[in-house]
């Protein structure tokens, strides 16, 4: 019998937990700490902004190859093209950033530790899968992508 909450261990998901975590830290727990004014507020937003935008380029380029965007299911197309010639997972990338800017603009200090926690995360539950799986679907053509493309810059 398979997980019912299985539907819910998606990137999505856990990005939504830390900034929830985020948000209850700055608005509960701030302990008077912050980033120091409104650069933090600009700042944060123009890292949510270039974390939505690289989620948009990346899902565009999926689906013009008619492949999937589910973290677990098989592609059925190699992706090297757009986004994907700078960075292996630009949706991911595009989570850290928006998980940044969203602490920077709640003024969460406080939090940050929760970035690299996040990015531990969703390299052990998803892209280490997902690379494993393009490893044996694409052999030589991942073995030379990620030859040339880093996995997050």
């Amino acid at each position: 019998m398979k997980n019912p909450l299985r539907h819910l261990d998606l990137p999505p998901v856990w990005l939504l937990a830390f900034m929830a975590i985020a948000w209850w830290q700055g608005t509960c727990c701030g302990l008077g700490l912050g980033f120091g004014g409104e650069w933090a507020s600009f700042a944060g937003g123009l890292l949510v902004g270039a974390g939505v935008l690289l989620i948009l380029l990346a899902f565009m380029e999926l689906r013009r190859h008619r492949t999937t965007v589910m973290p677990r299911n098989t592609p059925s197309a190699f992706v090297q093209s757009g986004i994907y010639r700078r960075t292996r997972n630009p949706i991911y990338l595009g989570d850290v950033l928006i998980l940044t800017g969203f602490i920077l603009y709640r003024d969460a200090v406080l939090s940050l530790p929760l970035v690299p926690i996040f990015v531990w995360i969703i390299e052990k539950r998803f892209i280490e899968p997902e690379e494993k799986t393009l490893r044996k679907t694409f052999r030589v053509q991942f073995a030379a992508y990620s030859r040339k493309v880093r996995r997050w810059l």
